[in-house]
């Protein structure tokens, strides 16, 4: 269940992160702007949503508040993830960075769901 869950995630994110490729290059994103590659986001997306589980099931078996720790620690990580993006408005322009930025949070907005799910979290111990 856990694998199926998180493996539906990675296809849900990367079906939204190509949307929002070819929506950034009808919007003025560069068409040579590598980062809005599927070769260049597709990989990128299975480790984060396979780090974004590994880190959900630490929390959630070693937190002894795991609710209030994710609240505070998913917004982070997706901040923290985003600091790259910012360095590519050479090459991507405003159009191309704000693209990745939203492929970094609709990864979140995807996976966080599905972890709760198929990795519930038990109340405060």
């Amino acid at each position: 269940m856990v694998a199926q869950g998180v493996f539906a995630a990675f296809l849900l994110s990367s079906a939204v992160n190509a949307l929002i490729a070819v929506l950034a290059h009808t919007l003025g994103a560069p068409e040579g702007f590598d980062p809005l590659e599927p070769s260049s986001y597709v990989f990128p997306t299975a480790l984060g949503v396979l780090a974004g589980a590994a880190g959900w099931a630490l929390v959630r078996r070693f937190s002894h508040d795991p609710e209030r720790l994710l609240r505070r620690l998913v917004p982070s990580v997706v901040v923290v993830s985003c600091v790259p993006d910012f360095f590519l408005f050479g090459e991507g322009g405003a159009a191309g960075v704000v693209a990745l930025l939203l492929m970094h949070i609709a990864v979140a907005v995807i996976a966080v769901p599905v972890y709760r799910r198929v990795l519930p979290l038990s109340p405060a111990r």
